[in-house]
């Protein structure tokens, strides 16, 4: 069961979707929260595995908020679900942690893709997100990266590094290349590390950077 908080001022728009989420059988909302101390509380009381995170709380920065969540709550999810579309709002919120970004305007069936992809070890950054991500790949310098640029990966570990960039589960990436869901995630583990990144979303964005795949 994937365990989910829904972090939102707006009171409506959280119950909404906690009455979408909890018609699925594989999702249960575990709290809703109206702002960071409730967010908290409720991480403090349940195992939660992903959290949609707006990214205007009232008066409190939903982006600040998914760095303090990434660094002390490692294994733990965020998606992005907000009625910002602006390519800043988008890219400040991947580059703070999160594994997906979602309007709020998205349908029900692509909310409920997006979470599972995301549980099962994915990324979901489709549309305009992935358009976004992609132009500023190719625009925006990151002299702090060029050392990375020339670490020689393996045929194995490139064959992983493109299928997460496609979205693949660890599950579809182990049947994919017939080998052990174990053995995926050693070598996304060994990528991280050598790659000097923080988690799966930097793992796409060298990818895209150094041209190991191609989004064209």
């Amino acid at each position: 069961m994937i365990k989910v908080l829904v972090v939102d001022d707006h009171k409506v728009f959280r119950e909404g979707i906690a009455t979408l989420l909890e018609k699925q059988e594989n999702i249960e909302v575990v709290a809703l929260s109206g702002n960071k101390q409730e967010m908290y509380n409720a991480l403090n009381q349940y195992l939660v595995d992903i959290i949609l995170m707006d990214i205007t709380i009232g008066k409190e920065n939903g982006i600040e908020i998914t760095k303090e969540l990434t660094d002390n709550f490692s294994d733990i999810a965020i998606i992005a679900l907000s009625m910002h579309n602006e390519t800043n709002y988008i890219l400040e919120m991947i580059e703070a942690g999160a594994s997906g970004y979602l309007l709020k305007d998205t349908g029900s069936h692509e909310l409920c893709e997006a979470i599972n992809t995301i549980y099962n070890g994915g990324n979901y950054f489709r549309g305009e997100v992935a358009k976004a991500m992609l132009d500023r790949l190719r625009n925006k310098q990151h002299p702090q990266n060029t050392k990375k640029s020339n670490i020689p990966l393996s045929k194995r570990e490139t064959e992983v590094l493109k299928l997460i960039v496609d979205e693949f589960s660890n599950q579809e990436i182990a049947n994919e290349l017939f080998i052990s869901i174990r053995t995926v995630e050693t070598h996304k583990r060994n990528l991280i590390e050598k790659l000097d990144v923080k988690n799966t979303t930097g793992l796409v964005k060298y990818a895209i950077k150094n041209k190991i795949v191609n989004l064209d």
